[in-house]
């Protein structure tokens, strides 16, 4: 189906053999595979005024891999979506991926080749938000060309032409919060964080919305992303009484921290944890176990029952069937596929126009009547947009999570820029 560039570096998340299998099959059914210096997808339909390129920056290895290759797969998924109903006015989507190996030293060069060997017309991804700094200047600013950022992210992101469609501090903590203090009486708060600028920003935010609703933050702590050992940390939150958890903490860090502060008994006596990026793809991550009762607060669960959702959860089921890598929002799988919907629509109101100015204007207005969660839309001015959003909790049945859905709000502002 896709073919695989010999810069992508070779993982046990990606099986070079699968795709050359998958790319014969798709010829067979009157699709075109081609090797171009990236995974290439082209329906033999193609017009000649050519297809729409559209490349992929994600962490297909490395810490963030897991997340990198849902995110990949959704992308996939949509842009074949589109082209099975005849491309954007008649104009097929070429998919280019390049991996950003969940090291920005090495993104910024292979994102280089998105925009100069590859000449896209928008890129898309982008995890951590080290990684969107990192390789935004290459996008937009020095390549001219369309960034969508697909995360949940800490907000205060307002680069011209860089499109934001993942859940922001205020859709998730003006929900979860409220709910953890008033709900469940939980007002003593620590937060345990990776040491950079997502965790930063969040804290702040969130920070506010805990003592304007009566809490308290008792410590707030920041360690290095591979940090191991969280003892003391973990001392420090049973003998200072915090009862709810309020973790920022990322992989490879988190796996440790997870272990240690489940086998101290914090859950067990009476404590929560909360952590805005969990979702159904963290059992790539933690232990089922360690995830019992946490709560989150996100645009998408895959419990959601609504026609279209259980239709998109279908036919992703159905194009990757023995995939270890969900369809979930905590890896930006829903941002991405809101984002390439988005950009069609854009692309549409263009009348075919592919010019960053043109598309970027049609961003600007865009609407999405379906998507993952719900509708969607950008906030004119803002690069950001509204969203359905929703807070869970994680049950444990048997050896398997499963997230229980609490409240909907409806269609929320991102309170951006």
């Amino acid at each position: 189906m896709f073919k695989q560039s010999s810069r992508v570096r070779d993982s046990q998340t990606i099986d070079r053999r699968q795709l050359l299998r998958g790319s014969a099959a798709l010829t067979a059914a009157g699709w075109l595979g081609g090797l171009a210096g990236g995974f290439l997808l082209r329906p033999e339909w193609a017009h000649a005024d050519g297809p729409i390129k559209m490349g992929i920056a994600t962490d297909i290895t490395g810490p963030i891999a897991p997340g990198g290759n849902a995110n990949w797969q959704v992308a996939q998924y949509a842009v074949e979506q589109i082209n099975l109903s005849g491309g954007i006015l008649g104009r097929p989507i070429e998919l280019y991926l390049e991996d950003t190996a969940s090291d920005p030293k090495i993104a910024v060069g292979n994102v280089r080749r998105l925009i100069q060997e590859h000449k896209v017309d928008v890129v898309l991804g982008g995890i951590t938000s080290a990684m969107r700094q990192a390789i935004k200047d290459p996008i937009v600013n020095r390549g001219r060309t369309l960034y969508i950022y697909p995360q949940l992210y800490e907000g205060q992101e307002c680069t011209r032409y860089l499109f934001c469609t993942g859940p922001t501090p205020a859709q998730q903590c003006d929900e979860l919060i409220p709910y953890l203090i008033h709900k469940l009486g939980k007002k003593r708060f620590a937060m345990p964080s990776a040491n950079y600028v997502w965790p930063q920003l969040l804290n702040k935010y969130a920070h506010k919305v805990i003592e304007a609703n009566g809490g308290e933050v008792v410590f707030e702590e920041y360690y290095p992303l591979d940090q191991l050992e969280y003892s003391a940390t973990i001392s420090k939150i049973h003998d200072d009484k915090v009862d709810c958890v309020f973790n920022t903490v990322i992989p490879p860090g988190l796996q440790p921290f997870c272990k240690q502060l489940h086998e101290s008994g914090f859950q067990r006596s009476g404590g929560v944890l909360t952590c805005v990026y969990f979702d159904e793809n963290l059992l790539n991550y933690v232990p089922a176990e360690e995830m019992e009762g946490l709560y989150t607060c996100l645009d998408y669960f895959q419990a959601l029952d609504d026609p279209f959702d259980k239709e998109l959860q279908a036919g992703y089921a159905k194009k990757f069937p023995d995939t270890k890598f969900p369809f979930t929002a905590g890896s930006a799988a829903t941002g991405m596929y809101r984002g390439v919907k988005f950009y069609e629509a854009a692309v549409k109101a263009t009348g075919g126009k592919l010019g960053r100015e043109e598309v970027a204007a049609a961003m600007d207005t865009a609407k999405l009547e379906n998507g993952p969660g719900g509708p969607a839309e950008m906030v004119p001015g803002k690069m950001h947009c509204k969203m359905n959003m929703y807070v869970a909790v994680c049950r444990l049945e048997g050896d398997k999570t499963k997230y229980e859905l609490i409240s909907k709000a409806a269609m929320v502002d991102p309170k951006e820029c």
